[in-house]
């Protein structure tokens, strides 16, 4: 299957699915990213190396393909709604993505959720353009330190009800790939501290009775 990542920042891909993109990989699928705010210049401790960072990054994940947007870092509210979703349909276009993840629209940050909700929109492109693929899967992830701070109680929050077995060796891999990002990793307690993404791993493949997870909560699946 042709896997399409499809996250706000750099790194994001990392946070919510690098392991099971690194498992994906080793199985055979193949995975692009398409990130959506290629330059983050909001935060000032990446911009320098992240560009580097994040080549680094895909290559331990071993993913080879990713599409890069310019759109305006935590202002993805401010572009037309259009603008994104045709980014995102050229994407899937091109890649002929069988699969999407994607950010879960209640996130707290503002970009993931203009990237879930476009994406939203975006996924219906085989419906209204001929030689598209049928798209067989639509997951969101969750990103540590973001996704858990949805605490508007109105919205329907990330519920995870697809648990992706990663093992030791994926946690490991997807740790590795943050390390390469300057200034992502924080010290414990931090969500993005090594030990906590660890625990989290931990956690959630006891949720799914497994050896280590990503949890993902699976919009539709067409088999």
């Amino acid at each position: 299957m042709n896997y399409l990542i499809v996250v706000a920042h750099p790194d994001d891909e990392v946070l919510g699915a690098g392991a099971a993109i690194h498992k994906l990989i080793n199985e055979g699928h193949n995975v692009a990213v398409a990130i959506m705010v290629s330059k983050a210049d909001a935060r000032k401790n990446l911009s320098a190396t992240l560009s580097a960072d994040e080549r680094k990054a895909m290559s331990i994940l071993g993913v080879k393909k990713v599409y890069h947007a310019d759109f305006p870092n935590i202002r993805m509210n401010t572009v037309p709604h259009l603008e994104l979703v045709q980014f995102m349909e050229f994407c899937i276009d091109d890649w002929k993505a069988d699969a999407i993840i994607t950010h879960h629209p209640s996130d707290t940050n503002i970009d993931h959720k203009e990237t879930g909700k476009a994406a939203n929109a975006a996924c219906r492109l085989f419906q209204r353009k001929e030689g598209v693929p049928k798209l067989k899967e639509f997951l969101y992830m969750e990103v540590p330190s973001s996704t858990e701070w949805s605490l508007n109680t109105a919205e329907n929050r990330f519920s995870p009800n697809l648990f992706v077995e990663v093992g030791e060796l994926g946690v490991k891999k997807k740790i590795e790939a943050l390390e390469a990002y300057t200034g992502v990793m924080r010290p414990y307690p931090h969500p993005r501290s090594g030990k906590a993404i660890e625990g989290l791993a931990a956690y959630r493949g006891s949720e799914g009775g497994c050896d280590y997870a990503e949890a993902f909560e699976c919009v539709f699946r067409t088999v």
